[in-house]
């Protein structure tokens, strides 16, 4: 057997597939090491309910290192097994757990993957939806075999496993940000638990368990059909949304590139509608490399992007909002992370009450839930809190309800049922892990790519922002929750929050959707 690690007293295993995304019918190669001889492997759909669709046991294992920079390029391990998806299999999110048990100490250990099963179907079907996870943002804070976006990386690779906790986490588990203690801006607490549990401290920012589980349980549950594809599905195979009355987005979708919006946004101008229960979401433009591989983005250091130095700075992997690629997430969205920001994260709006105020209760988006003008609805469970989206607000004067203004790439049209206070951090309020020698913070930061400087009155325009609720038509029609944590309010079975869904849903996935 080839050499382990020094000092490895249980069986490690760890793997990931060549692929995230297949049809049905295709073929799932799987490399994997492992310190044991030999693995099981289980893969199960994941949906309404937890279902085995094929177990395999006695697989050989062997050691295999991982390069210094697996992080960037990926393992480049040899394949271990394959799994040939049966003809008419489901779409939806199947779970690869691989397993080693140490004869020695009765222990074992476990080690999780995953794929999509993309859609076959070509005709809508009324209650039918397509939810494209947020695998780019998984990749992004993946911090398995090196630096992350967040930790000085600017490639990060598929072709590698992922950090334990983005896939799953023990139950109950501790949110992040912690929302039952305002007290504590670092947010140790989720930290020491993510410690305690062995579990990436990014975890609790990106990956299936958090949000889209949620939401694929409560859907399926409710009767909803839920296909599923990847972020690179957009571009790379933008036929997952033919014959979709509606593409959906749910949790944490921070990083999306040209080609997934070319696809989303003309199957809008078909027809074709889209929600967004998540925040954050479309904020920085992402490039794919080695044919799907690798994901790029430099961020902040935007400077360093190979595309800097070129005429056409459009490409540029930075903020979306930024003035150097003049395509604002709002044009999609409606709604920007320039306009929003933090809720009880750190310093930001810390002792807000996680729930949104409803403006405008007489929309279809509110029928049946009782609401009226003024109330908070979602706060029992926190459902406005993390990272959230907003637009450029003023009161109309007609009503003096809040209105776009327009300025910021929001539609004119766009109509606002919902807000909360939100905050992107100063310099001073940045938690200690993103402080960097003297890098600004992410007010000043935004302010200088959307104003093009970071003077008083450009920081002044972004300090006092809003997460914001609402929806618009162009072609087809645009829904947007702006929050990260909505998938909580469906967690918790909050009623205003599942009806609001329901409406959104049944609207969305209907026969006449805009009628």
């Amino acid at each position: 057997m080839p050499t382990t690690p020094e000092g490895a007293r249980r069986p490690l295993i760890e793997g990931y597939p060549d692929r995230l995304s297949y049809r049905a019918g295709e073929t799932v190669s799987i490399a994997c090491r492992t310190t044991s001889p030999r693995f099981s492997v289980e893969v199960s759909r994941i949906g309404a309910e937890r279902e085995v669709v094929w177990r395999r046991g006695g697989v050989d294992g062997r050691w295999q290192d991982a390069p210094e920079d697996a992080a960037a390029h990926g393992c480049g391990w040899e394949e271990s097994l394959r799994y040939d998806i049966p003809a008419g299999s489901r779409s939806g999110y199947y779970e690869v757990a691989l397993r080693a048990f140490d004869e020695r100490d009765g222990r074992l250990a476990e080690h999780l993957c995953f794929f999509a099963v993309r859609p076959e179907r070509k005709v809508a079907v009324h209650r039918g939806l397509l939810l494209v996870l947020a695998t780019n943002t998984y990749n992004a804070y993946n911090d398995w075999g090196g630096p992350s976006l967040y930790t000085g990386g600017t490639h990060v690779s598929f072709r590698r496993p992922f950090a334990p906790g983005f896939l799953r986490k023990p139950e109950p588990h501790v949110r992040y940000p912690n929302v039952t203690d305002v007290d504590d801006p670092e947010h140790e607490h989720f930290r020491a638990w993510a410690d305690l549990h062995g579990l990436a401290r990014w975890s609790g920012s990106a990956g299936w368990h958090n949000w889209e589980r949620v939401f694929a349980r409560w859907a399926e549950r409710e009767g909803y059909t839920v296909d599923v594809a990847v972020n690179a599905d957009l571009e790379l195979h933008p036929e997952v949304c033919d014959g979709q009355r509606l593409v959906l987005s749910v949790g944490h979708d921070e990083y999306w590139s040209w080609g997934m919006r070319d696809t989303l946004e003309a199957f809008v101008a078909r027809g074709g509608n889209a929600a967004f229960l998540s925040g954050n979401s479309v904020c920085w433009q992402v490039r794919y490399e080695d044919s799907g591989e690798t994901m790029v983005c430099y961020k902040t250091s935007y400077r360093d992007d190979p595309v800097y130095a070129t005429p056409d700075r459009s490409r540029l992997s930075t903020l979306w909002s930024s003035q150097l690629v003049g395509r604002p997430e709002n044009l999609l969205t409606g709604v920007s992370f320039s306009r929003g920001g933090y809720v009880r994260m750190g310093r930001a709006v810390p002792r807000a009450t996680g729930g949104y105020t409803a403006w405008r209760p007489g929309h279809w988006a509110f029928a049946g839930t009782g609401l009226r003008y003024g109330d908070v609805f979602g706060g029992a469970d926190r459902v406005v809190c993390y990272e959230v989206d907003g637009c450029e607000l003023q009161l109309s004067p007609d009503d003096g309800l809040p209105v776009p203004t327009g300025r910021d790439g929001t539609p004119a049209d766009f109509t606002v049922l919902a807000t909360a206070p939100a905050r992107l951090w100063s310099r001073e309020e940045l938690p200690s892990r993103y402080r960097s020698g003297g890098d600004p913070g992410d007010l000043e930061a935004t302010a200088e790519a959307v104003f093009g400087d970071a003077s008083p009155e450009s920081v002044a325009r972004l300090a006092h922002n809003h997460a914001v609720m609402g929806t618009y038509t162009r072609g087809g029609t645009v829904f947007t929750s702006g929050t990260t944590d909505w998938s909580y309010g469906l967690a918790g079975h909050d009623p205003d929050v599942e009806k609001m869904t329901r409406n959104v849903l049944e609207r969305l996935t209907s026969a006449q959707p805009n009628a």
